[in-house]
Order: structure tokens, then C-alpha cells, then sequence
């Protein structure tokens, strides 16, 4: 069994997938698989993946769904976290690269009973272009970075073992580089796949219900590190509002088990 399962929430961006698989190709830890959490029934992926899936030295699983019907990516979330054959699930998205030791700071750091949150560095839009156009991951170094247009640069500074503030709050989870023991997912039944909007919320959701049962956390940042691709924003104010009045009405209500996840419950 592979010690860890990277989750890619993924949508319409076959040639940023492309990037994210080179990148995992790169790993410096070989010990995991691939899932492709498709929020989609696209065939170009289809044909992409049964043309090159056995170039990559990691197996690749690819759930996606029957049509495109809207925003469910709590509802591919939670068939991929059925799918996996990993104790341990690493989530990222697709418009996120990780860095070559990505992997290896996750399966070097999880631990029962704590779910472990990494940063993202912004990247700029020249930079992204840069990369996107020449397909190729070349300017992710740390040099190339500091000197780009990018944002929250010094979070793609890799540190083994410290980071660069020793002493840090904790930051809220970001849905684009956590991890946790597949376990405690199931605990508390998955994703809630009542967040049908894309915008801020289902990670806030899944982080809170964690908390409430008793799940701590621990800081990746500047081990756990991924760059996040330079895009116009894809989701509106009033889907922030909505999530945020979904998020607090199943706070008040204690549903730390949500109804609609892994599992349907009344």
C-alpha cells in the first residue's frame, strides 16, 4: 500500500494538470498515488490519462463525474477519498504545483490526531504566463520566484525543519495544500456536499468540524509548499455570502457530522 494519496481537485485545465503531474513526477518521495478528483465528465482528460498514465512512475486514479452539473467538488472530494488505497490524504487544487518535496514533508509529518495545513505561493500573472506558455516548470526555483511579480513569496522558501516564523497563530486551513489520516475524514463524514457554490467555504466547513472534534493542527509552511497559478478570480461576493450563512447555520446547530457527506444521514 502507498503511504499517501494526493488529491487534485481538478476542472477544465487539462495543460495546468499536466504541469501538476510533472511536478509529481519529480517527487523526491516515490511512495504515493495520484487522484484525479474531476468535477467534470470531460473526455479530453479521459483520452489524455489512457494515452499517458504509464509514462508516470505513480499510479494515477481518475474519478470524475457522470455530467457537468455545477459546482460539486465536496461531492468528487468525498468519492476520492473513497477511491484511495492510502491511509493518509493530501489535498490540493488544480491550479496548484508542488514543490519537489512536497510528498516527502507530508509523509514525514503526519501524525494521529492532527491535521496538518500548508501555504501557497501567489504566483504572478507574468510568471504563470511564463510557465503555462513554454510548459515547463523551470521558473519554480527560489531565485526566479523572489525576483517575479508573485505574492507571499517567502512561502515558497523550502525549510526541512523549521520555518521562517517559529512562532506562528494558526492560520486557517487552506482547502489547496492540507493533509490528514484518512480516518478522522471519515469520523466526521467527509465533505459536506451541501456547499454546491464556489466560493470561500467548504474548507472553512471541513477545518471547523475537524477542530470540534478534537483534531489539532500543525503548520506545514516551508516544508509542505505549492505554487498556485496566476488566474482571474472564479467566484462571485454573493457565493461568498451564501456559503458564509450555510457555514454558520451548521455551526449553531453543532453539525460537526454533516447529513449530506460520505455517508447520507436524516
Amino acid at each position: 500500500m502507498v503511504k499517501l494519496s494526493v488529491i487534485i481537485s481538478y476542472y477544465k485545465a487539462l495543460e495546468n494538470l499536466k504541469l501538476i503531474l510533472e511536478a509529481l513526477q519529480n517527487q523526491s518521495s516515490k511512495e504515493f498515488e495520484a487522484i484525479i478528483s474531476e468535477d467534470d465528465n470531460n473526455q479530453e482528460t479521459i483520452d489524455f490519462l489512457n494515452t499517458n498514465r504509464e509514462q508516470y512512475n505513480f499510479s494515477i486514479l481518475h474519478v470524475n463525474q457522470e455530467k457537468d452539473d455545477g459546482f460539486r467538488k465536496t461531492m468528487m472530494l468525498n468519492k476520492s477519498i473513497r477511491a484511495s488505497t492510502s491511509e493518509t490524504l493530501v489535498f490540493i487544487d488544480g491550479d496548484c504545483i508542488p514543490h519537489k518535496h512536497f510528498v516527502k514533508a507530508y509523509v514525514t509529518h503526519i501524525q494521529e490526531g492532527v491535521m496538518l495545513k500548508g501555504r501557497r505561493v501567489m504566483l504572478g500573472e507574468k510568471i504563470t504566463t511564463k510557465i503555462t506558455t513554454q510548459k515547463t516548470l523551470k521558473p519554480l526555483q527560489t531565485l526566479s520566484i523572489l525576483l517575479s511579480d508573485s505574492d507571499k513569496k517567502k512561502e515558497g522558501i523550502y525549510l526541512k525543519n523549521k520555518s521562517l516564523v517559529m512562532t506562528m497563530k494558526d492560520k486557517g486551513l487552506l482547502g489547496c495544500n492540507w493533509g490528514i489520516q484518512k480516518k478522522h475524514l471519515i469520523e466526521i463524514n467527509g465533505f459536506d456536499e451541501d456547499y454546491v457554490r464556489a466560493a470561500v467555504g467548504e474548507d472553512t466547513d471541513i477545518e471547523w468540524r475537524l477542530k470540534r472534534m478534537g483534531i489539532g493542527s500543525k503548520s506545514m509552511k516551508n516544508k509542505a509548499i505549492v505554487y498556485h497559478l496566476h488566474h482571474e478570480r472564479g467566484y462571485s461576493t454573493e457565493g461568498v455570502d451564501m456559503n458564509r450563512a450555510l457555514l454558520k447555520e451548521k455551526m449553531d446547530k453543532d453539525l460537526y457530522k454533516c447529513l449530506n457527506g460520505l455517508e447520507k444521514r436524516s
